[in-house]
């Protein structure tokens, strides 16, 4: 089952494109190699230029710059970090992609398979800065190099990274504890596991979407467009029968942009305004989940769903 109804956008494909294919080690250079980087130009939503001379630029450990300080939290490599980025290629100064003017990338920097030279380059920064950072192919895509984003096995990246916010993910829902109301499923969540739904018995599920807070976080309130990381258990009303859960993925979490058409309907709607740390209880009939066609082999097109969510972050 997924949750998401069109493809991963740009952000988080690159996110993908950005998992561990070398191996570095934990050295950082500062050295003179990015003084043949200029950037110029550009705003918010418009990528600055970013100018390489003389080329190539080459470098055999990552190395780091600041181009402009920030005054915010200082990185610790423990959050996701959320920036716009320009990736240029040292061997010509060919952009190779951007993000300016589109979803922010998210970078989970407790993840074991980030490339070596993004954490390198934003561990110790401060938030608000705009860093300049050179990666050997041995901190960035390996002598095998990234045929999908043009880089070959020898070649430096170059990034320019301009950092928004740094957001340490909770690891469940936390916040005050709400009683729900009458006659709706109830719901035992342990940590690392699939979460317990038992379905009322005898009771004919509700023909409109039902949202409940169990628990109401104290985060920020997730605003549509952003990128929210949760975990979540999916039953079927009519059983009580769990058909799937966060808890089953490699990574034991879900991470999707909300309240843009990415999930289904009932996700948007109940999740956007919700804080962060809250525990959503939600039960969906056909229309505001996957409709009369439903999620072959699971779901069918007459299934009303049960789904808990915990928001651990949001960004």
């Amino acid at each position: 089952m997924h949750l998401r109804r069109f493809p991963a956008l740009t952000a988080a494909a690159l996110a993908a494109a950005l998992a561990l294919t070398g191996c570095g080690d934990d050295t950082v250079a500062k050295g003179s190699a990015l003084d043949k980087v200029t950037v110029s130009g550009g705003s918010d939503t418009t990528a600055p230029t970013v100018s390489v001379s003389p080329k190539p630029l080459s470098v055999t450990e990552t190395t780091t710059k600041v181009v402009k300080a920030g005054t915010g939290e200082t990185v610790k490599g423990d959050e996701i970090v959320s920036l716009n980025y320009v990736l240029v290629n040292g061997k010509d100064a060919s952009v190779l992609d951007t993000n300016f003017g589109k979803q922010k990338l998210g970078l989970n920097l407790g993840a074991s398979d980030l490339l070596p030279g993004l954490k390198k380059g934003l561990l110790n920064q401060k938030i608000g800065s705009r860093v300049l950072v050179a990666m050997p192919p041995k901190d960035a895509f390996g002598t095998q190099g990234n045929a999908d984003i043009k880089v070959a096995g020898t070649d430096t990246v170059v990034f320019l990274m301009d950092l928004i916010s740094a957001t340490k993910p909770l690891a469940s829902a936390e916040g005050k504890e709400v009683k729900p109301a009458a006659g709706l499923p109830q719901v035992q969540v342990e940590s690392g596991k699939a979460a317990t739904i038992t379905i009322p018995k005898g009771k004919k599920p509700p023909t409109k979407t039902v949202g409940q807070l169990l628990i109401e976080g104290t985060g920020a309130k997730v605003a549509a467009g952003q990128t929210i990381r949760v975990t979540y258990t999916g039953a079927l009303w009519k059983d009580g029968s769990v058909f799937d859960s966060s808890a089953n993925s490699p990574e034991k979490y879900f991470e999707t942009v909300i309240g843009k058409q990415q999930v289904i309907k009932a996700w948007d709607a109940q999740l956007v305004g919700k804080a962060v740390g809250s525990r959503v209880l939600m039960v969906v009939p056909p229309a505001d989940g996957y409709g009369a066609a439903g999620s072959p082999p699971k779901i069918k097109g007459t299934d009303t769903l049960v789904f808990v969510v915990d928001i651990l972050a949001a960004y």
